[in-house]
């Protein structure tokens, strides 16, 4: 994988961008917390540089803010002296990351808290699995301000929630509370204020002891399955299918469970 800063001259801002192993779990935490993790070109371009060199020991990320919130969107200081140009390329740059966020080597996990608002939210979208606790709100000013989403999010969004409800966020300024925007597939877990990165860091270790190869085909195979016509992704799950189970651990996990001495299927609580 190429370093985010060979696609860019930006210089990335690790000071505001930490990293954290645990384990087979990397944490990844925006620290610009009094500007409430607004993101400008620094902090997007060093969230590249982490994912790029994310050890191989890695088997999941957990993504989150420090303070008070999430990622309260784009640091709107860096527009005023952009033309149309700058804009189009600023947009490009924020494409690099995000899809090497959710096309990477293995599953991320955001936990949210306080503002998830604007590129925040473009920036959530792009994880694979996001817990909410409840202090989470969630909108898209940029209507409101004159600006049009530019990381993503008219992509990835309508997948999550529908077009219309975007539309509607961004004609209105709707806010949604973390509850409902859990309830309209804005995030997969809702939990009390404050436990969001435990919820999370407990998802990425389960996450994690997965074998690596069905976790990546999970998430490459699935988002493009989806957008498949039916018999296109019938071959494309046939494929994935034989590749995941010829892999050796598939193998010895497949031997457990046939003797006894494998996991089984248990109901667990109501996350």
């Amino acid at each position: 994988m190429s370093s985010f800063h060979s696609q860019t001259s930006v210089v990335p801002s690790l000071d505001e961008v930490q990293i954290e192993h645990r384990g087979a779990v990397s944490l990844i935490r925006l620290s610009r917390p009094r500007k409430r993790n607004a993101i400008n070109d620094g902090l997007m371009a060093a969230i590249g540089q982490r994912i790029a060199e994310l050890p191989a020991s890695t088997g999941a990320v957990v993504l989150y803010g420090e303070g008070e919130h999430f990622c309260a969107g784009l640091d709107l200081g860096e527009l005023k002296d952009r033309d149309a140009v700058d804009g189009l390329h600023h947009s490009r740059s924020w494409y690099y990351v995000l899809r090497e966020l959710e096309q990477g080597r293995v599953p991320v996990i955001a936990a949210l808290h306080g503002a998830v608002v604007g590129g925040g939210l473009e920036l959530a979208a792009a994880c694979h699995l996001r817990v909410a606790d409840e202090s989470a709100f969630f909108a898209l000013p940029e209507g409101s301000r004159g600006i049009f989403v530019g990381g993503g999010g008219s992509v990835r969004l309508p997948k999550l929630i529908g077009a219309h409800r975007m539309l509607d966020m961004m004609l209105t300024g709707r806010v949604y509370n973390a509850a409902d925007g859990v309830g309209i597939g804005m995030a997969q877990y809702l939990v009390p204020t404050g436990q969001a990165l435990a919820k999370a860091l407990e998802l990425a270790e389960r996450v994690a002891a997965n074998a690596p190869m069905t976790n990546y085909a999970l998430i490459h195979g699935l988002p493009r399955i989806a957008e498949q016509p039916a018999d296109h992704g019938f071959l494309t799950e046939s494929m994935l299918a034989a590749l995941a189970q010829s892999a050796p651990e598939a193998k010895a996990r497949v031997r457990a469970f046939l003797d006894g001495s494998g996991p089984k299927v248990k109901v667990q609580s109501k996350p």
